[in-house]
């Protein structure tokens, strides 16, 4: 789950508050420092894979 939030955050420019929306859809209450945290950590692979 948390690289399909990464995944959508880089590629859609979806806000922190976006995907905090969307996960509070499914049940889940992440603060967006967090999301900030996984993209600083996953992102550079994951954009490293699309490109």
């Amino acid at each position: 789950m948390i690289l399909l939030y990464v995944r959508w955050y880089l590629r859609y420019r979806l806000s922190s508050r976006n995907l905090r929306e969307l996960m509070e859809e499914r049940g889940l209450n992440i603060c967006p420092s967090t999301i900030y945290r996984w993209v600083q950590h996953y992102g550079p692979e994951i954009q490293k894979k699309n490109y």
